[in-house]
């Protein structure tokens, strides 16, 4: 009987070499996991997970914020919250600003971006409007803005004495809006904010899908117009659908924008407005805490906050994946 020799396979001592050197803690290894791993984990870690867990624990009593002793309530203050019809009354507006104001503004930015890139003539190379420049940038400063200037000022605007806008209107011969209280009537409170707001963040998110679209080769826009698709079609049949993870990106960051809110609110309306039409949990949250000098109960209304928050979150990724996100991992 012959025994035939098993033949080495070539390279293979190099294979396992390298294998076991990739496998070994240098100090070049070492060093990369400290300094981009390691020190990125503490900073999150001491900035921002240890703060959350100390409102946790705040929440379970019935610390005033300046005594020295807390007294473990449990959930009392949970309980309190969520029979508190004021609070209540602010989740619901701030859920009401989280479903009105990302779609509002999405829907402006968009249709202002494809202008600018997509939306000029149908003949020739794609391109957009004419002084697309101009416009980008009309629309871009009141993000440059801060809040609070832009809060102060549109509560000029909206003064039912002095205010300009009821002075345009009243000279255009709309009698009916000549002392008008746009921030101080129930019915119209909650949307002169939202319009506010609206105003400051189009432009920002108009230069966001601007720089997505910009991504896009022009070949599929020239080949859709070849095949008699129009300007509408373009947009929402292949612009949005390119640009989706833009647009979920926007989204969660305009949901967390419109489930704060606070300092546009404070701006416009200190007090929560007529029949606490416009106030927020931000808001109720803040004079609970420095005006009341209840901190246990503004930690358990800001635990609540946070909840809602990642909620909303991952409800948009949820949508997401369900519009086709799912597509993702076939690519």
């Amino acid at each position: 009987m012959t025994t035939t020799a098993t033949q080495p396979v070539p390279g293979g001592d190099l294979v396992s070499a390298r294998r076991r050197r990739a496998g070994r803690w240098t100090f070049d290894k070492a060093s990369f996991m400290a300094v981009f791993l390691g020190l990125p984990l503490v900073i999150y870690l001491v900035f921002v997970v240890s703060p959350f867990a100390q409102a946790v624990y705040y929440s379970l009593t019935d610390w005033s914020g300046f005594s020295p002793t807390q007294n473990f309530i449990g959930l009392r203050n949970f309980e309190r919250v969520f029979t508190d019809d004021i609070f209540l009354k602010s989740l619901r507006n701030n859920i009401v600003l989280a479903i009105v104001l990302p779609v509002v503004t999405l829907t402006l930015s968009f249709a202002l971006a494809s202008l600018i890139t997509v939306g000029g003539s149908m003949r020739g190379q794609t391109r957009g409007l004419k002084a697309s420049g101009f416009y980008r940038t009309v629309s871009f400063f009141p993000y440059v803005i801060p809040a609070i200037v832009i809060g102060i000022m549109w509560s000029q605007i909206y003064d039912p004495s002095n205010g300009l806008l009821n002075g345009i209107l009243t000279a255009l011969g709309f009698e009916m809006f000549e002392s008008f209280p746009w921030l101080g009537d129930e019915r119209t409170a909650m949307a002169a904010t939202i319009f506010v707001i609206v105003w400051s963040m189009v432009g920002f998110y108009m230069v966001l899908f601007v720089a997505a679209i910009k991504d896009v080769p022009a070949e599929t826009f020239e080949a859709a117009r070849i095949d008699g698709a129009g300007r509408f079609r373009i947009a929402i049949s292949i612009t949005l659908p390119l640009i989706r993870d833009n647009v979920q990106t926007a989204w969660i960051y305009l949901g967390i924008l419109a489930l704060d809110a606070f300092v546009y609110m404070a701006a416009l309306n200190p007090g929560g407005g007529p029949n606490n039409s416009t106030l927020v949990m931000a808001q109720q949250l803040f004079t609970t805490a420095f005006t009341k000098g209840q901190f246990g109960l503004a930690c358990a209304m800001g635990v609540v906050l946070a909840g809602v928050t990642l909620l909303f979150a991952a409800l948009v990724f949820a949508v997401s994946r369900l519009l086709g996100g799912k597509d993702d991992g076939r690519r």
